[in-house]
């Protein structure tokens, strides 16, 4: 009887002790507010990513992108890293433009042109980092750096940005009468010296 009843004891106090948890956890997201409703948070150390829908005492619940439920114990979120990806200002667009090395000339045009393209865009936030440059030589292709941020943060207007500042980078490219680098191997073979010479 008294080893079921410290069994039965401990069971209890590990339940409250996670409840408590949970509770603090729930007072912790009160405060602190690293979200709130609708917020979309990732977490890096833990496969947690979607949109906020509802917090409660003992648990948070999160719905995926692929629209599945996710309940999180609110105590889960005190020792992990939390991304609040709604509270960002801007969205990057990072890019690496490759050119022919036979193109070699025309890399600086193409930088010059690229960067005015940006800085005139409507929807570039020309007040954060902007770089346009070249960046490295590759295997196969002489590489320009094109890293900028755009002013929305709407993840469906910012791929609409991306793809036009993608596109006027190719029509760049081509007034340049530039073209865009592929992987290529050369392969050379010598020719070999002859078995046995003519007399």
């Amino acid at each position: 009887m008294l080893t079921f009843g410290g069994v039965g004891g401990l069971i209890v106090g590990m339940a409250a002790k996670d409840l408590l948890a949970n509770f603090f956890g729930a007072v912790m997201i009160y405060f602190d507010r690293p979200f709130q409703l609708g917020d979309w948070i990732r977490s890096p150390d833990r496969n947690i990513e979607g949109t906020v829908e509802q917090i409660g005492f003992r648990v948070t619940m999160i719905r995926t992108f692929d629209k599945r439920p996710l309940y999180v114990p609110n105590s889960v979120f005190s020792s992990i890293v939390v991304e609040n990806a709604s509270r960002m200002t801007n969205r990057r667009i990072k890019q690496t433009v490759g050119l022919r090395y036979q193109d070699a000339e025309k890399v600086e045009g193409v930088v010059k042109d690229i960067k005015a393209m940006l800085t005139l865009h409507d929807d570039i936030d020309t007040t954060q980092t902007m770089i346009v440059s070249f960046d490295n030589y590759g295997p196969s292709s002489l590489n320009i750096l094109v890293y900028t941020f755009t002013k929305t943060v709407g993840w469906v207007e910012y791929k609409e940005v991306q793809q036009d500042v993608m596109l006027k980078i190719v029509e760049i490219v081509k007034e340049h009468g530039a073209d865009f680098a592929f992987p290529t191997t050369t392969l050379q073979f010598d020719t070999p010296e002859p078995l046995w010479s003519t007399p």
